[in-house]
This record gives structure tokens, sequence and C-alpha cells, in this order.
């Protein structure tokens, strides 16, 4: 897709990657997306949220090699649109792969397997952003105190906290432009953003969801479990 001829947001094909490989360290060596939350894996969950937006046209999981090689059969059942492929020994490899998995779309989504929920405003103001040609970074504008520290714990300075923002996903891009970003280094991304900021491509911070969080220690996983019997006693 070129960005001088961007599609209209209700026109668009949105492909969608989710790097779901990880060994996940902080939760002792267990596969976070497969964890239990509610009675189904977390990547159940986060599937679901976004396959509900019918501009999805693909989903491509990239998971670790033993689940890649024999996928779950939840995961075959769920919906036609999604895919698996194995993923590789980092986060970015594995969104590398799985972006190159994905077939013609115009726009591609990355969303990260241990964030269990996906709400939808969030994830259509994303993709509106990314088809008007920029890229789009749900997040949270941060509200603690932040400190930058060096060596031994020692705090260096105070920034404004004003400017700051937790970045989450989805992030979405046009998928000419991310496909791009993925060819160069990946030694040092941090987040998908980061590489496509490399190409001077404008990038957008969208305004996140508290619920939008990701699944990377145990409390997190009760922090989910609340929220969804919060939800559901919310439920006429």
């Amino acid at each position: 897709m070129s960005l001088d001829a961007t599609p209209t947001p209700g026109s668009v094909r949105v492909g969608v990657a989710v790097p779901a490989a990880g060994t996940g360290r902080r939760m002792g060596g267990v596969r976070k997306p497969f964890l239990d939350l509610a009675g189904e894996p977390v990547l159940a969950h986060a599937l679901r949220g976004l396959l509900a937006d019918p501009r999805v046209t693909e989903v491509v999981v990239a998971l670790g090699p033993d689940e890649a090689a024999d996928p779950p059969a939840w995961l075959a059942r769920l919906d036609a649109r999604v895919r698996v492929l194995e993923g590789g020994a980092t986060r970015a490899e594995s969104v590398r792969r799985a972006i190159s998995g994905l077939g013609s779309v115009d726009l591609i989504v990355v969303h990260d397997a241990a964030r269990p929920f996906v709400p939808r405003e969030v994830l259509s103001r994303c993709i509106e952003v990314a088809a008007s040609g920029e890229g789009a970074v749900a997040g949270t504008l941060a509200v603690d105190t932040m400190k930058t520290v060096g060596s031994g714990g020692l705090v260096r300075s105070t920034p404004d906290r004003g400017s700051l923002w937790h970045a989450q996903t989805p992030q979405a891009f046009p998928a000419d432009v991310l496909r791009r970003a993925y060819e160069g280094d990946l030694s040092e991304a941090t987040d998908d953003a980061s590489l496509v900021e490399r190409l001077g491509i404008p990038v957008r911070m969208v305004e996140g969801d508290a619920w939008s969080l990701k699944v990377t220690r145990p409390i997190d996983l009760l922090i989910a479990e609340a929220l969804l019997r919060a939800a559901r006693r919310e439920l006429p």
C-alpha cells in the first residue's frame, strides 16, 4: 500500500501478527499465552478480541516449536482466519516471521499474545490512524512520577511525566511500512513502533485502556481474572 493512496478506514484489509513464542521467564517458565484465564487460554481471549473487528481478514500466530508443530485443537477450531507458524528466539523475530506469513493486506496490527483483552474501541482507533498513513501505538499517559536511574539504583533525573506514555499493543501500521521496518536490524528493537520511527514515518499515540494489561507476572493473571468477574457482573 502506498502512503499516497491510503484506503478509507472502512475498506481496509487488516492482517494481524501475534507473537506467542516466548518462554515466560518471569512466569517461572510457563508459556503465558496458554495460561488458563477463566477457563480459556490467555491467547484465546486475545484472538477473540482481534477477530471481532470485521476488517481483520487474517491472523498469523507465531508459536514456539512444539506448539507450532502440533497446535492445540482449540486453536485450530477458533476461526478460519487464524493460521500458525513457528516463531523465533526473540519477540522481534517472531513478529518478522508472522508478518512474512501474512498475505495481501493494507494494514498490519501487532498484538502481544500475553494481552488477553483487546478493547474494541482501542483497536478501531489504531486501525483508523494506520489507514491515514501513520503508525499507531495504543498506550496510557504516565500517572506516576518517573525517574531515570543509573548504576547502583542512583537517581539521575526526574523527567516531566506529561510527555511520557506507557506503550501497549495493539500497534498498527501501513503494511508496506511495517514490512520495510522489519527488514532492518532487530537487535535493539523494543517494540514495533521503534522500528517504524527509524524510517522517519510519523507514529501517533492512541489512548489505550486499563483493560489492556499484559500478563507478565503471576499477580497479573489474578488482576485479569478480577476484571473478567467484574465485567460479567455488569452484564444484563
